[in-house]
């Protein structure tokens, strides 16, 4: 899944309802209005509008919202073959700021023959974000429990939180699991006249993907789901499957650091000076020597995974050496992001309040995850389980930041459960393209082997043998696959395979793209 910033600008109806693909409800008014288009103010060469959309599908003539979207016309106009709604993930991330950096992202191939369509998804930036008090954000304890005080410290102040952000945010808050946000995509469709889309999700925009697939399968032409998420998954299972992924991300940087002279940590092992620095840590011993921080075997975790999201191998080696001299690293761990050239904007920063007044407010899509999963653990015994578990899974990366990281920010936060865990059930749509790296550290492969196994006949999997997070653009081979699927609808053979593309690591230059997360620590963890 894409990460997003938690609190510093950063994603119960019937089960037997969620399990099948439904018809669409009428949509409103205003959909089949159409938009008005007009040029984006971030960017004139683009064109900007909004869609009034129902904050509860269930009621399409209650309460609205504005939803942001960006387009960009195809480049060869008589080349034209539709539009391709794009999203970049998170929960959290823009589809609008997407829109704006295709340039950066797409082959000229698909934005010649492409409107491409971003949306920000319902309580994401500009579509009426969910909000919280960015003071009362900040003070969040850590995730790391060591008793039952502990647990019972960091549930507490989720429910405080999740009151204090429906506060903030409004009827909205309630409302904006994936279901909801492919309701709207379809919404967007019919506003632009389109009788089908094309689409493509990377990360959690996969979800997006996937679900629509379920509940408008004859509503798209070609659809490509990019790093794919498992929502079949309970609260073991994800997190297990996830600590399996760091691992095996953990050992392909020791296996680069082995074979590569630049390795600042290769005469004595990646692994072993981990090993060591994690020992310091532990003893409370363990401190970083730019900002002068004390750092935990967790925040050791999290920052090596966000390495991984590149690979940024060399900056991980080159922080790990610092953290042993006790000197600060010629450069700080480069963020990953969306784009190769770095083309969608971060939307770092807090908000103003609603009233224009204080309290000052701060972005906080986690209340998309919690409506989209069911994450359970009922006391610290039980969590304290899963972390030996974690232990002997993963010895070096111990539990997955990522899913720790979100999975524990839902325990007590009070949103309601719209879009429950189930197997994907996709009848009668057209063929769908899966892409997943081999070791993408967010999105793991066995995520989108699962993921396919549930879609059977319905998908093709292509597999990237590389590393990171997000295939679109790591070399000729998955960006050519997914080109010329999305152009002439010619899906891979199964099994199908391409090629891993080395790092590069020369400061400006990148391998390839992925998600935009925040130097330093990822973001919805505590330690």
């Amino acid at each position: 899944m894409r990460l997003a910033r938690r609190g510093f600008g950063v994603v119960l109806v019937s089960t037997a309802l969620l399990l099948t693909a439904q018809p669409a409800l009428a949509a409103p008014a205003s959909a089949a209005a159409g938009i008005t288009w007009k040029p984006c103010k971030e960017d004139r060469t683009a064109e900007c509008g909004t869609l009034r959309v129902p904050v509860n599908w269930a009621k399409p003539h209650g309460a609205t919202f504005d939803l942001a979207v960006a387009r960009r016309k195809a480049t060869a106009p008589a080349k034209r073959i539709g539009t391709l709604f794009i999203n970049p993930g998170g929960p959290g991330g823009s589809g609008v700021d997407f829109a704006l950096g295709a340039a950066g992202y797409f082959s000229p191939e698909l934005r010649q023959r492409f409107d491409i369509i971003g949306f920000d998804p319902r309580g994401v930036a500009r579509s009426h974000p969910v909000v919280c008090t960015a003071d009362l954000l900040a003070k969040m304890p850590s995730q790391v429990l060591n008793s039952q005080a502990d647990f019972d410290r960091l549930v507490a102040f989720n429910r405080t939180l999740g009151k204090d952000c429906r506060k903030q945010t409004g009827p909205l808050f309630d409302h904006v699991d994936t279901l909801g946000v492919v309701r709207d995509m379809d919404a967007l469709r019919v506003a632009l006249g389109e009788k089908k889309i094309n689409y493509y999700g990377v990360s959690y925009g996969t979800l997006i993907g996937q679900q629509y697939a379920e509940r408008f399968p004859k509503n798209f032409r070609a659809l490509v789901i990019d790093s794919n998420m498992d929502h079949s998954l309970g609260t073991r299972r994800f997190l297990e499957t996830e600590t399996v992924t760091d691992e095996a991300n953990f050992r392909e940087f020791v296996k680069w650091c082995a074979r590569d002279t630049r390795c600042a940590l290769r005469k004595q092992g990646a692994d072993r000076a981990w090993d060591a620095l994690v020992a310091k840590a532990d003893r409370g011993q363990l401190r970083d020597p730019a900002s002068g921080q004390k750092l935990t075997a967790f925040d050791l975790s999290s920052n090596a995974l966000g390495a991984f999201y590149g690979p940024d191998w060399m900056g991980l080696a080159d922080w790990l050496a610092s953290l042993q001299s006790g000197k600060p690293a010629k450069s700080p761990l480069s963020p990953a992001r969306i784009s190769r050239a770095g083309a969608v904007p971060s939307r770092a920063g807090a908000v103003p309040s609603r009233a224009g007044a204080a309290p000052e407010l701060a972005e906080n899509p986690i209340a998309v995850f919690c409506e989209d999963w069911r994450f359970q653990i009922r006391d610290y015994r039980e969590a304290a389980a899963y972390w030996a578990k974690a232990k002997r899974l993963a010895p070096h990366m111990r539990m997955s930041p990522i899913a720790w990281g979100v999975g524990t920010s839902c325990l007590g936060f009070g949103a309601p459960l719209n879009n429950p865990q189930h197997p994907l059930k996709v009848r009668g749509a057209a063929p769908i393209l899966m892409t997943n790296a081999l070791y993408d550290p967010a999105t793991g492969y066995n995520w989108a082997v699962n993921a396919s196994r549930q879609l059977g006949r319905a998908s093709t999997l292509l597999t990237y043998e590389g590393w990171g997070h997000g295939t679109y653009g790591r070399g000729p081979c998955t960006t050519g696959v997914t080109d010329r699927y999305l152009v002439d609808r010619v899906l891979p053979a199964r099994g199908s395979r391409c090629p891993a593309v080395p790092p590069v690591f020369e400061p400006g230059a990148r391998s390839a793209q992925a998600p935009a997360v925040p130097s330093g620590s990822l973001p919805w963890v505590r330690s």
